[in-house]
């Protein structure tokens, strides 16, 4: 679907977004990785563009799931 320098991208953004996150909050790390992916999908990549749907996404997430 994208090339290894967006995938790449996509990741590195998902990591600091979420580096308060623990590892094991599985559900934080995929609401918020399918709304950078799905910005993506829709043409946003540019690095801050990415961060800040990751941003936005994170502090949406249920508050029982952080």
């Amino acid at each position: 679907m994208f090339d290894t320098s967006t995938t790449a991208l996509l990741r590195a953004v998902l990591d600091e977004v979420c580096e308060s996150v623990p590892r094991r909050e599985n559900g934080v790390r995929t609401q918020v990785a399918a709304k950078i992916l799905e910005a993506a999908t829709r043409g946003e990549v540019s690095p801050e563009g990415l961060r800040q749907v990751g941003r936005q996404a994170l502090s949406q997430v249920p508050t029982m799931w952080r």
